[in-house]
């Protein structure tokens, strides 16, 4: 059953790739170009050689932005697959798709919202190189503290649910996350590396993009796959009886 759910969670997890890709290659690549052109003419103003281009940047917005979206939508709608196998029936009391739809929405705000907020995307050719290693480990240090935070709210709302009710329990939960991910974006330093001279339009734009192509791809895994797992669920209902009378 896991091993079913999985292999239709990668399967959607590509075609949420196929359309987050077209969002990308239309709304994403123009701020991307910019930001190069950007670079490349801050290098001649400073009398630097530019570095030469190792893959080109028709292959870069082309074929390898494709690869790169299929592959991570791939790897979220299996991990979206594999926690859906585990809350259907333990945690979550919803159908197929009100439960893929809550995943969906957790998985997106833990994952992407919150973190972005600290921490937002910059387009290539913007910031300091030298701080890559610590800009990451940041934003995985905020990353991991949100998903384990919002692991423990959802895990506070099921115990407070039977006590205070649903609604109850829930606002709480959402609290707590809130209140515990605030104080951790408050105690975490700010890294501000986008030159003066940077458009702030092409900044904003690049952001958006990046932010409409986790819309797009976690919308599209929480509707298509609670659409395919309850139709797998049906069926898997359905074929018992058949099963248990073949075997008489």
């Amino acid at each position: 059953m896991v091993g079913s759910l999985l292999l239709r969670g990668m399967l959607v997890g590509i075609i949420a790739g196929l359309l987050a890709f077209g969002f990308a290659r239309v709304f994403g690549e123009p701020p991307v170009d910019h930001a190069i052109a950007f670079e490349e003419q801050q290098a001649q103003a400073a009398g630097e050689a530019l570095e030469p281009e190792l893959v080109s940047r028709s292959t870069q917005a082309g074929i390898g932005l494709l690869t790169g979206i299929l592959v991570y939508g791939a790897s979220i709608g299996g991990l979206f697959a594999l926690v859906f196998s585990y809350v259907q029936g333990r945690v979550s009391g919803f159908g197929p798709r009100s439960t893929a739809a809550l995943i969906a929405l957790a998985g997106f705000v833990a994952v992407i919202l919150v973190p972005q907020f600290k921490y937002p995307a910059n387009p290539p050719s913007v910031g300091d190189p030298e701080t890559i290693a610590a800009r990451t480990e940041l934003f995985f240090v905020l990353l991991i503290v949100s998903v384990l935070t919002m692991v423990a709210s959802i895990g506070l709302a099921s115990r407070l649910a039977s006590r205070y009710g649903i609604w109850n329990a829930w606002i709480a939960a959402v609290t707590a996350y809130v209140v515990v991910m605030g104080i951790a974006e408050y105690a975490l330093p700010p890294i501000n590396e986008v030159p003066e001279q940077f458009s702030a339009v092409v900044l904003w734009n690049f952001r958006i993009a990046s932010l409409g192509i986790q819309i797009i791809l976690w919308t599209t895994i929480g509707v298509l796959f609670g659409a395919v797992a309850e139709r797998r669920l049906v069926d898997r209902r359905a074929s018992r009886p058949l099963t248990g009378v073949a075997a008489r």
